[in-house]
């Protein structure tokens, strides 16, 4: 790490300490040069794979569609924000673990109902509405009597 201030590459760790949830390091260090001493922030790099479009154009992975999409679903519904960071992080953990380079947009479509099913049902059935691009009143009740049945067999367990 070269020095902010004289530029010399001597440096030494004086303290580290782990920030953000363990998600990051911030360590102290010192110029073995100036004796100046300054702070660093460490964070692991993960690359997110590429996403194929259902048009067949590729982009990067953008969060903040994510999250928008994620949000729209559960506009007035009692989703705490923090549910829904850790259902936004659950879906980027299975990306990153797929080890692709690029993956299909409907695999994230897929994710994001999952997360929504377990989290407000609701909130679930209006994304799916527009991720199914359902045509009618039909598609819509069969989708609730899905959803009701998976949830009264599981009171069953």
């Amino acid at each position: 790490m070269h020095c902010p201030f004289c530029a010399e590459t001597d440096t030494k760790v004086i303290d580290s300490r782990l920030v953000a949830d363990g998600g990051q390091v911030r360590r102290r260090r010192e110029c073995l040069s100036c004796k100046e001493r300054f702070t660093t922030f460490e964070t692991a790099e993960l690359l997110l794979p590429k996403v194929i479009k259902t048009n067949g154009v590729r982009e990067p992975f953008n969060e903040d569609k994510l999250r928008a999409g994620i949000l729209r679903a559960v506009e007035k519904r009692p989703v705490s924000v923090e549910r829904i960071e850790a259902a936004i992080a659950a879906i980027k953990r299975k990306l990153q673990a797929t080890g692709e380079r690029e993956i299909r947009s409907l695999l994230i479509g897929e994710e994001v109902m999952l997360q929504l099913r377990d989290m407000d049902h609701v909130a679930f059935v209006r994304f799916a509405s527009v991720y199914r691009d359902f045509k009618d009143l039909d598609e819509f009740r069969q989708e609730i009597d899905r959803l009701s049945a998976d949830r009264h067999g599981s009171d069953v367990d």
